[in-house]
């Protein structure tokens, strides 16, 4: 009986690790595509650059077979949906997505998971819902904005709007933001906005065409790679400077520390750091690994700075370049693992 009882313990010992051992896959030929939309600027440059820093060290380590890029050659949705179905046909196993549309995609993105391929979207992310999203909160940044102008601007002022690649969720969800932050401080008011495409040379030109048609403006409101293009729009035009939001390009730091030198200039920067694709890479690869119960939400923070702050940071910023981080495989897996937590939190709360 003794025999049979540690026979018993033993079988269950050893089916316990083969049971463990099922539940993690081994990832190392497995390949991970990267659909992007969109390559025209400071920040999708260095999300690029991030990108390859990371997955290339990570396909060297064995941890994956390729980790391969694919831009459009234009912004359009249907190249996009066109690329991930080709994709699919390649035989991917994970597609990470920084899409051109929330949910005009999500058809393609659908017949991605039909047919067993793990969708991970950052940035611009989608709405089906077999997708794993990176998130950030684009909306309160936008509100934000608004925000730090009021602590500037108590008797408010008219402000310019400076939007983002059109159809994308982070221009909408900031330009909402931005309504909100003005519907709270009715003393602003939105005279005009133009499109930017987060990029300072197209920013510069769409504020210039606009300018001799408006009024005073006291504050520019934008969404990141536009601002040192406004403000050389309002010096060209010899215009007064009004109070322009940053994106932590360094090309704004640097302009921001300069006026700030001669002048005391004053305002606030944040953007989403370019290194989250490769958060997003982690996400996809720890599901290939066999974790599918890692949030299909996962919010992660803005980065931003302060009048206090921004300068010790410049120096670590590339010329031409934006702030940034690239995330590790065991900060992502701590990132995953706060965000599960915090789930488990909420849901605890709400059955009190």
């Amino acid at each position: 009986m003794k025999t049979r009882t540690c026979s018993r313990l033993l079988l269950a010992a050893v089916m316990g690790v083969a049971l463990a051992d099922a539940s993690h896959a081994d990832t190392s030929k497995m390949r991970i595509a990267f659909s992007n939309n969109y390559a025209g600027n400071s920040w999708r440059q260095a999300m690029l650059k991030s990108w390859d820093i990371v997955t290339r060290k990570a396909v060297a380590d064995g941890i994956v077979a390729a980790a391969d890029v694919f831009t459009t050659a234009d912004k359009e949705v249907p190249t996009q949906a066109a690329q991930i179905q080709n994709l699919i046909l390649q035989g991917y196993n994970a597609i990470v997505i920084n899409a051109s549309s929330p949910d005009a995609l999500n058809g393609a993105i659908k017949q991605a998971c039909d047919a067993g391929i793990v969708v991970v979207s950052f940035d611009g992310i989608v709405t089906e819902p077999c997708a794993w999203r990176v998130v950030v909160n684009f909306k309160d940044y936008g509100e934000q904005e608004v925000e730090h102008l009021a602590k500037s601007l108590p008797k408010g002022g008219n402000l310019l709007e400076i939007r983002g690649l059109a159809g994308t969720s982070i221009d909408d969800a900031i330009h909402s933001g931005i309504v909100e932050g003005v519907q709270k401080h009715p003393d602003f008011k939105l005279v005009s906005s133009v499109e930017g495409d987060w990029d300072q040379t197209t920013a510069q030109k769409a504020v210039a065409t606009v300018l001799p048609s408006l009024p005073e403006i006291v504050g520019v409101v934008d969404q990141g790679g536009d601002g040192y293009g406004a403000a050389q729009a309002f010096i060209a035009a010899k215009r007064k400077l009004p109070i322009i939001t940053m994106g932590n390009r360094q090309d704004e730091l640097a302009w921001w520390k300069e006026q700030k030198d001669k002048n005391g200039y004053s305002t606030w920067s944040a953007s989403i750091a370019p290194g989250v694709c490769t958060l997003a890479f982690w996400v996809a690869q720890q599901i290939l690994d066999g974790h599918k119960d890692i949030p299909h939400d996962l919010i992660v923070p803005y980065l931003q700075f302060t009048q206090d702050d921004f300068e010790a940071a410049l120096p670590n910023i590339p010329a031409g370049g934006v702030a940034s981080h690239e995330y590790t495989q065991e900060e992502a897996k701590k990132a995953i693992e706060a965000n599960m937590n915090q789930g488990k939190t909420a849901e605890a709360s709400t059955k009190q």
